[in-house]
């Protein structure tokens, strides 16, 4: 605040600085949206390595094209990733008109009731709370295991208990102390269980379970690993149930309710946006993408399309991609990159049987490991952007065949000699020839979003500032010397800052009828490096030298 001299002397007088740092944005945070054995649905799980997600959805699931997709994310060089897990649900019902009850007729026995939902496994503690497991399935019926004991710290008022929680699947153990049937002590169970990964609620009545039996249980033996049990040793959870069949609705979600694909509106960022397997096929009528792309547009992402599983040669490709109704054929497609082909790998879960599988996890892995090793502006392409643990790929295209699909901004991948298999293209859907697109290639679109994102969130201290030369001067100062950085990284065209970017917000684009308005205009230009896709060698065989 100002300072008022009222005596002789020196003031200190500590002014705020017009620095004020932009520091970049992740560029290589993957989603993953499909089904999965285990875990909460309807909620973006944020992980960081393949362990968090076998602990969080169970690992390797033959029925699960999202796991295999993230196995790859991890085994080609991702780091992180969230996770949305979707359930099955039933479609609404209708009223239907109801048949003449027949007096003689004697009543149809009715078939077990399939729920219209995914229902979590329950523990019915003997005499006491019913556990529910914390994500819906099958995955807990008789592997989620809970055991109760009073070798507790005194209690004369018998309100303490020892619970146990075991998942039998990965052997995760939860051990909970002096747990008391008093609903308004710290150790209440629902107290305790806040910050358990394997029970996701309990009704607890002001009652204590019954104790397990440790009858004819040697001592130190672990009673969840005893099978031949004479005693009550522990209590399995059982009910759980996956639910009706998937349908487009439960993998599109509900922007309102935030879930199914919009689950990802609860993230803080993410780059890339894989769905693979159903929500993602391309042909396939329940697929997702028309969303999934104007999601990616809205959230400065990218959608890596997997091709559809009944292209088994280029000119099938050519031919959809040509077609005016095909899904990926809109201007949102700047935002959304195609490969082709599938990726063929040993499975774990089948006796390592070789089979086709969607390429976008690996894609995506690809696609962080080129941006901590050369940076977001490196085309994720070429013979570094080797993809890893695969045996091959469904099609063997040719350079022709290449030459066919790269003019229609499909990037194919290749098995090339003494390289591997790796990524040999780097265009967006808008990337075909004819249309002279400005993001015709991916880096070029992927550094402007990693451009906008930065500097959307590093500028958010100008609102409400005082509007003008001051603040342009500190907002001229605070983006040039983010652009700058970049600049001396190689992110941009030019031999110099001036011929790499620019950065303007001054009297000229700011005339007074907009600062009238609150508004206050920057722009923000960068001169693009644009990947060598094609390199021209030029030979000319020489003749002698002629002699003087």
């Amino acid at each position: 605040m100002p300072i008022t001299p009222t005596f002789p002397g020196v003031y200190i007088d500590e002014l705020p600085s017009a620095v004020r740092t932009i520091t970049g944005v992740p560029t290589s945070v993957a989603a993953f949206v499909g089904t999965a054995s285990r875990g909460v649905p309807d909620v973006a799980v944020h992980i960081t390595s393949w362990e968090d997600y076998e602990q969080q959805f169970g690992g390797l699931d033959p029925a699960s094209d999202l796991s295999y997709a993230v196995w790859q994310f991890y085994q080609n060089g991702g780091s992180e990733a969230e996770i949305v897990r979707v359930t099955g649900t039933a479609p609404p019902k209708t009223p239907d008109a109801q048949p003449d009850a027949q007096p003689d007729a004697e009543p149809e026995a009715e078939e077990p009731k399939k729920p219209d939902k995914a229902v979590a496994a329950t523990i019915a503690l003997p005499g006491g709370p019913t556990l529910h497991a914390s994500g819906p399935g099958k995955w807990a019926n008789g592997k989620l295991l809970a055991r109760v004991d009073y070798n507790t710290a005194e209690d004369k008022d018998h309100k303490l208990y020892n619970l146990t929680i075991r998942d039998a699947t990965t052997n995760v153990t939860e051990q909970y102390l002096n747990v008391s049937i008093d609903q308004n002590s710290p150790r209440a169970l629902k107290n305790v269980l806040a910050s358990s990964t394997l029970i996701g609620s309990a009704d607890a009545p002001e009652k204590r379970p019954s104790e397990h039996s440790s009858t004819d249980l040697e001592d130190g033996a672990d009673p969840f690993l005893n099978k031949d049990k004479k005693g009550v040793w522990y209590t399995a959870a059982d009910q759980g149930d996956d639910g009706p069949k998937l349908r487009r609705a439960d993998y599109l979600g509900d922007p309102v309710k935030q879930s199914g694909l919009y689950a990802l509106l609860k993230t803080d960022i993410f780059n890339m946006l894989c769905l693979p397997g159903v929500p993602g096929q391309i042909g396939n009528p329940d697929n997702v993408l028309q969303e999934a792309l104007k999601l990616c547009v809205d959230r400065r992402a990218m959608l890596i399309a997997d091709p559809d599983p009944k292209w088994q040669t280029a000119r099938a490709v050519a031919d959809d991609v040509k077609k005016d109704n095909f899904v990926l054929n809109n201007d949102f497609a700047r935002n959304a990159a195609l490969y082709f082909p599938q990726v063929k790998l040993p499975d774990p879960q089948q006796e390592n049987f070789v089979r086709p599988f969607p390429p976008c996890g690996m894609i995506a892995g690809t696609w962080a490991r080129t941006d901590v090793q050369r940076g977001v502006w490196k085309a994720p392409a070429g013979t570094e952007a080797t993809l890893n643990g695969i045996s091959g790929l469904t099609v063997r295209l040719t350079d022709l065949q290449n030459g066919m699909l790269n003019p229609l901004g499909v990037n194919c991948l290749r098995g090339l000699p003494s390289v591997g298999n790796v990524i040999w293209g780097a265009r967006t859907q808008r990337g075909a020839d004819v249309l002279a697109n400005q993001w015709k290639y991916l880096p070029v679109r992927r550094l402007a979003l990693f451009i906008e994102e930065s500097l959307f969130r590093g500028t958010q201290w100008v609102v409400f500032e005082p509007n003008d030369e001051p603040l342009w001067s500190s907002i001229r100062l605070n983006v040039g010397a983010f652009m700058n950085t970049l600049f001396r990284q190689g992110a941009f065209q030019g031999r110099t800052p001036k011929d790499a970017y620019l950065v303007k917000c001054d009297a000229t684009n700011n005339p007074q009828n907009d600062i009238d308005r609150g508004i206050v205009n920057i722009l923000v230009g960068f001169a693009p490096l644009k990947p060598a896709e094609f390199v021209l060698i030029h030979i000319q065989q020489l003749a002698g030298q002629i002699q003087v």
